[in-house]
């Protein structure tokens, strides 16, 4: 799956992440997620190069027409068992290497989305999401999940609960850039996982999120 599967309206289309993106993409990420670049939780180069000799397919970039990468997204198979066990980012991406995919998992896991501010809303992310999901259904798995970081916490901490937030962004309530996205994608909110990630804004909670595979029996 080597080949551009989605063109844009801007131009931008995704295909799978090859190694001469490595570097474009850790300074994507440097300008998209500038929070979590500031403790130095983002990909680096060893991790990246791992994702690409563990799993190629399921690692994609978002290309415009002169090169520019405007977005990524990296992929593993795991088997979670219980199918909702409380996980950490760390853990469940083996401390970013990817190292335990398991081929023979029932789950995509995604470990990681990402799109340069000045092309978000304009459909790169949804456009990542589709190429995961027909990853998801070429593979034959069972569903796609991931740990959704709670990114507009930190400015209600101090009036509800994780959960209580959570369910206010489903409800439309509130708006939260990470949550609400991932609903609007068609995952589904299962609960929350603390400690996920350390993260000053969801202040280390994230949101479970599950999207079933439509052909899986």
């Amino acid at each position: 799956m080597n080949e551009l599967l989605h063109a844009h309206q801007t131009g931008a289309k995704i295909r799978n992440t090859q190694k001469e993106d490595i570097p474009k993409i850790i300074d994507l990420q440097k300008e998209s997620m500038p929070y979590l670049a500031r403790y130095g939780n983002i990909w680096k180069e060893e991790e990246l190069t791992s994702h690409l000799k563990i799993f190629p397919e399921g690692q994609f970039v978002a290309v415009e027409p002169d090169g520019t990468v405007v977005g990524s997204a990296s992929t593993l198979i795991v088997a979670l068992k219980p199918e909702y066990a409380e996980h950490t980012w760390i853990k469940i991406t083996d401390n970013g290497m990817f190292t335990n995919h398991n081929k023979e998992g029932d789950s995509l896991y995604g470990a990681d989305i990402s799109t340069h501010p000045k092309y978000r809303h304009e459909g790169i992310g949804s456009m990542l999401y589709e190429a995961r999901k027909y990853v998801t259904m070429n593979q034959n798995l069972k569903r796609m999940i991931g740990g959704g970081r709670l990114f507009n916490y930190c400015d209600y901490s101090h009036e509800m609960t994780p959960l209580e937030y959570a369910h206010k962004v489903i409800e439309r309530e509130l708006r939260d850039p990470v949550l609400s996205f991932e609903l609007h994608n068609n995952f589904k909110f299962i609960k929350i996982l603390p400690n996920y990630l350390d993260d000053t804004r969801s202040l280390n909670y994230a949101s479970f999120i599950e999207w079933m595979n439509p052909l899986s029996v």
